[in-house]
């Protein structure tokens, strides 16, 4: 395991860690929000951020203090700690966000990684390339390898006990930001963040950004605390955590209130277009929509950003409870339901099941079928994997109805999990909450299990005992097995 990180809750591929980061002093619980400061236009105080909302960790641009008449020497001679009179931790970006968006910057790898440990950064970053989204593959080729020689070159600096970034690149090419993700996790470095980003978010493109997150976590260690980069708005947290992200920086706060929106967790909106303020906020109990937009302009932003920061600390907190009570994915399909793209990550997110699977725990407080999605999820996945390990002996019946003792045993049948012995019925995830009214791919996924079990014990034979099956589903059952429909035929058993 890496020293600086260790995971304490697991749900899918989501977790509850503690980032040690000894250059600060501090223990970072993730997943965490780092609040952006830009140095020159600080709507709300770090000081503020710390005492108010209980920031443990920011991020702002070394690049800027680099570049800067008014900051340089100053934080040179201060430090960064004293000059923002924040006592947690500070992660410093190098440049590479200027170089995205200007092409070119004055300072090179260890340049800026010497002046991030020289300013008394927590977490610095090394100057990579991000590469942007749907570039020819040869462009993002040459520019990660580019990359990857900034992220050895970053090895050899002395940073003394500074963190340091491992950014992942690779545009939308699965496979080099997997590739990408293997050759960062074998340097030295301690933090992994998903680069480049920003555009597939800004363009709600969250399929993609699930799809290139799941294969930058199939090439890191799960001791490889994973930042995506750019992401601030707090309606995709909860999708992108179930992915197995930790760390998230956020400008959303500040920008969107200095353009007068107002974050939710399902979106975005006007203040202009708002009569009633939909949140308990301290801000939003104390004053009204209209009272808000009466106020000076420097006035509302404050507020505005004070708004924004409750609503999206508060959701990671929700992240939190949801990972420690074991209903992450509920909380993701409820996120799924305020936007459609939102739909497209969450469908996204289950087409991985398998790799969420691998650290999703077995015990939880309950499963909860809320649509078409959750027969997707890994303890579905899991229980057809157990299904091929499980032994069933002479005539089974499977029955969603009840015993019959013309069979040798009979076992239960419950959509989307199929198949499993009544003795498992009170076992999670079998005991289930399942809406009477359940959609063709539950009944689908109960079809697979039968399949599975059939197909492990050869030498046993099968009925199936159902309630109103869809057509797709009977026909997925294999041929051997004689299927009766409970209530119509002979064999209701109810």
């Amino acid at each position: 395991m890496r020293e600086c990180f260790e995971v304490r809750d697991w749900d899918a591929a989501g977790r509850i860690g503690e980032l040690e980061v000894p250059r600060a002093g501090v223990t970072v619980e993730t997943p965490a929000l780092l609040p952006v400061i830009n140095p020159h236009v600080r709507t709300i105080e770090p000081s503020v951020l710390e005492a108010k909302f209980g920031a443990e960790i920011l991020i702002t641009n070394a690049y800027s203090l680099y570049g800067s008449d008014e900051h340089r020497e100053d934080v040179l001679e201060r430090g960064i700690h004293d000059l923002y009179d924040f006592s947690g931790a500070i992660m410093t970006d190098s440049g590479s966000f200027q170089l995205a968006e200007y092409g070119t910057i004055d300072v090179d790898t260890e340049e800026i990684l010497q002046f991030q440990r020289d300013i008394g950064s927590d977490i610095g970053t090394p100057v990579d390339i991000p590469t942007p989204p749907d570039v020819p593959r040869e462009q993002a080729e040459e520019e990660l390898a580019t990359t990857q020689e900034r992220l050895e070159l970053a090895e050899t600096v002395d940073t003394g006990d500074m963190l340091v970034n491992g950014p992942i690149q690779g545009s939308t090419y699965p496979d080099l930001r997997e590739a990408a993700a293997d050759h960062a996790d074998g340097t030295d470095l301690d933090v992994f963040p998903v680069g480049a980003v920003v555009p597939l978010l800004n363009n709600y493109r969250y399929a993609d950004m699930i799809d290139l997150v799941a294969a930058a976590k199939r090439g890191l260690g799960e001791d490889a605390p994973v930042h995506l980069f750019g992401a601030g708005h707090p309606m995709m947290f909860a999708l992108a955590v179930a992915m197995g992200c930790d760390l998230f920086d956020s400008a959303a706060y500040a920008l969107y209130a200095r353009d007068d929106r107002y974050l939710t967790v399902r979106g975005t909106e006007h203040l202009e277009d708002l009569d009633y303020f939909p949140c308990e906020c301290p801000v939003c109990a104390s004053t009204t929509p209209d009272e808000l937009e009466a106020e000076n302009a420097r006035e509302r932003e404050r507020l505005l950003a004070e708004h924004n920061l409750h609503v999206t600390y508060g959701e990671m907190r929700r992240i939190k409870q949801a990972i420690r009570r074991g209903n992450l994915l509920e909380l993701v399909e409820t996120r799924a339901r305020g936007h459609p793209t939102m739909l497209d990550g969450y469908r996204a997110l289950v087409d991985h099941a398998a790799q969420l699977e691998e650290t999703d725990p077995v015990s939880k407080d309950a499963f909860f079928y809320l649509s078409s999605e959750s027969a997707a999820r890994p303890e579905v996945l899991r229980h057809h994997q157990r299904l091929e390990r499980l032994n069933a002996e002479g005539n089974v019946l499977l029955s969603e109805g009840d015993t019959n003792e013309a069979y040798d045993e009979t076992w239960r049948v419950t959509p989307p999990f199929g198949p499993f012995p009544r003795d498992l019925s009170d076992v999670y995830p079998l005991n289930a909450e399942v809406p009477e009214r359940l959609d063709v791919q539950a009944y689908e996924q109960a079809a697979e299990g039968v399949s599975r079990l059939v197909a492990a014990n050869p030498d046993a034979t099968f009925t199936l005992a159902y309630h109103d099956w869809p057509e797709t589903a009977l026909a997925a059952v294999p041929d051997e097995v004689s299927v009766y429909q409970l209530g119509v035929e002979d064999g209701d058993w109810d």
